[in-house]
């Protein structure tokens, strides 16, 4: 991020402008929906603008500008669409302390006006640090059509209440009666009765809301799917919105952990096979701790929850302290992975049935029905299993496995630094050594990728464009 996103306070404050034509209206246009003091220098300004100032919503000064202009303004814009002007005005600007813009010089701006969305007081501001303009136009007309008018005017009603709103204590109570009111009892009201009959609503709403009971916390085993955010479940997406507290694994993507609410507490539980952890036990207190309090907690676990996640052991301590819980499934890894390789997890005359194994467990290295697992046309999406494989490779290839059965390795599924390692059974950790796969890893014992099905002989690292 190349520019940090702010909202200026310019009540009151000057903003001058140097120019007069197309670019400085455009500019104009928007700045007039502010409450800055606004100066236009300009020798020669279109009429809109001389109109503007005969109004009394900006002071004109029909010249160029000079030393001194721009002193106390807090933003200055460039506008007068030739370079040699627009770096004298800037620098005039910047020695007086403004913050300086100059239109389509992205490079020699200190700062950027992004596309607005104004459903005022609220704004949506959409930038694409000067990438992609047409991007955030785009971006622009779906917001205006998603965001109805009658946003602004109870976003309005409901400033002018926030002070009675006080009498809720801070956190959960309070967001729970400005949620009541922007996304249920205002627009209701504002439909049968406009603005009076929204307004009016408001005390009889808070009444309720200060008398009502203090929620329970409540628990939500929730699958952050394989990494990519747009993977997300829409249960789980709501989870996240309403979660007080995030205790999740450390397979967790940073992206959905940013999809969480801002004020949310988030708590690496994370677990390493083999490696740092943190213990079962303490985790089930944290839950329990949390939701114990009133907090809405989401349990975040990387995959689908109910697959090698300790699911019941969390359940049971939740159950044992009287806390209400649900789950929300995500798509599991080994859906993402198998989609990667371009394959399906079973086949018609290949495998009937699928094996889902863990490559360690709390004892080490876990142990499985080695026998049924070599047998020819057998396919096992084995979790856990990257510093496992050597031990892995070796009980099949004991019980009888064929050394060219076909191995798939997906690391990062789903995400953008995916990759792929198709490989021999015979070949596994030789070639696992060499490609220093450093992510998280699932397995496929029997299975290739479509591409590499006829290349088994020269494995290699695939991206997943590449393999798509």
């Amino acid at each position: 991020m190349q520019h940090f996103p702010i909202f200026v306070a310019l009540a009151g404050r000057r903003v001058t402008l140097s120019g007069g034509g197309e670019a400085a209206l455009a500019k104009l246009r928007l700045l007039l929906k502010t409450e800055a003091h606004i100066t236009v220098f300009s020798s020669d300004p279109e009429n809109e603008i001389e109109t503007w100032a005969a109004e009394g919503r900006l002071r004109l000064v029909r010249r160029g500008m000079e030393p001194g202009d721009a002193r106390c303004a807090v933003l200055h814009y460039a506008a007068d669409e030739e370079r040699i002007e627009d770096a004298r005005t800037t620098a005039l600007a910047r020695a007086d302390g403004a913050l300086t813009n100059i239109v389509d010089n992205l490079g020699d701006s200190q700062f950027i006006t992004p596309a607005i969305v104004d459903r005022d007081p609220v704004t949506v501001a959409i930038g694409t640090e000067g990438a992609a303009p047409v991007l955030a136009r785009a971006i622009k007309a779906d917001l205006e059509e998603r965001l109805p008018a009658t946003l602004g005017p109870l976003a309005r009603i409901g400033k002018a209440f926030r002070r009675a709103v006080e009498v809720l204590p801070m956190g959960r109570k309070r967001r729970d009666f400005w949620s009541d009111y922007y996304f249920g009892a205002g627009p209701r009201a504002f439909a049968e009765g406009g603005a009076a009959a929204a307004e009016e609503t408001l005390p009889a709403l808070l009444d309720r809301h200060q008398h009502a009971r203090e929620r329970d916390g409540h628990v939500a085993f929730v699958g952050a799917g394989p990494g990519d955010p747009e993977l997300l479940t829409l249960k789980a997406r709501k989870a996240l919105d309403t979660a007080d507290v995030v205790i999740h694994d450390r397979l967790v993507a940073p992206e959905i952990l940013e999809l969480a609410r801002r004020e949310a507490i988030l708590i690496n539980a994370g677990k390493e096979g083999f490696g740092p952890s943190m213990a079962q036990n303490a985790i089930n207190a944290l839950i329990v701790e949390h939701a114990t309090g009133g907090a809405q907690v989401v349990r975040l676990k990387g995959g689908d929850p109910t697959v090698f996640g300790r699911l019941d052991e969390e359940i049971d301590a939740v159950m044992s302290a009287g806390i209400d819980w649900h789950i929300v499934p995500g798509i599991t890894a080994a859906s993402a992975s198998v989609a990667a390789l371009g394959q399906s997890l079973t086949k018609r005359g290949r495998n009937s049935g699928l094996r889902l194994v863990t490559g360690h467990d709390m004892k080490g290295f876990a142990d499985h029905d080695w026998a049924a697992l070599a047998k020819p046309g057998e396919v096992a999406a084995v979790y856990m299993g990257k510093k496992s494989a050597r031990f892995i490779q070796g009980r099949l290839l004991m019980y009888g496995a064929d050394r060219d059965t076909p191995v798939s390795l997906v690391e990062h599924a789903s995400r953008p630094d995916q990759r792929i390692l198709a490989t021999t059974l015979d070949e596994l950790v030789r070639d696992m050594d060499a490609a220093d796969l450093s992510g998280p890893v699932l397995m496929f014992v029997g299975l290739a990728p479509r591409a590499a099905q006829d290349a088994l002989a020269s494995p290699e690292i695939q991206s997943a464009q590449e393999m798509a």
